[in-house]
């Protein structure tokens, strides 16, 4: 997406190439959740889920958070996103997108009844406007992104696939 992005290191492409470790990271973008309530959330083992913190942890996708008292006295580590997802491409030996598909795929079969707001559209364009496409949805995103994840309001997720039709050709 947006020009301010770096490259991910390999760490980094790897911790994203699992739908399961993109659901966790956007779990946790409004509020920390502890290993506990992620496992719980996803329907996981907790030791598969924290299998799966610990490493966008070490990625530095999420950032444990002040320890608090669980039940019975149990210590429990909630983490927050980062954002840091946001600002990094990954190359094409590590392409996340069927990775990306499957967490959107797992979480649109979570809404239930309540809609979603759907478009196709087939197009034919030049490089220069492929590339302008590009560009004006990078900006709007980023614009988004910036606004920043706290405050009132509902919790929305984009999904946004450009992509060159092969079936057209």
């Amino acid at each position: 997406m947006g020009s301010n992005r770096r490259p991910a290191t390999e760490a980094e492409a790897k911790a994203l190439a699992s739908s399961t470790r993109l659901r966790i990271i956007r779990m946790c973008l409004d509020r920390a959740l502890t290993n506990k309530e992620i496992a719980e959330r996803l329907d996981l083992n907790p030791a598969t889920a924290l299998h799966h913190v610990r490493t966008l942890v070490s990625a530095g996708f999420l950032v444990p958070q002040e320890a608090r008292r669980g039940p019975r006295g149990s210590r429990e580590v909630p983490y927050l996103s980062t954002g840091k997802s946001w600002e990094l491409t990954v190359g094409e030996e590590k392409d996340p997108s069927q990775a990306i598909l499957q967490a959107f795929q797992e979480e649109l079969a979570l809404l239930g009844d309540r809609p979603a707001n759907f478009a196709r559209l087939g197009l034919r364009l030049t490089e220069e406007e492929w590339q302008e496409l590009q560009d004006r949805f990078s900006e709007l995103m980023d614009e988004y992104a910036a606004r920043g994840r706290g405050g009132p309001g509902r919790p929305y997720s984009i999904f946004l696939a450009l992509y060159e039709d092969p079936s057209r050709d």
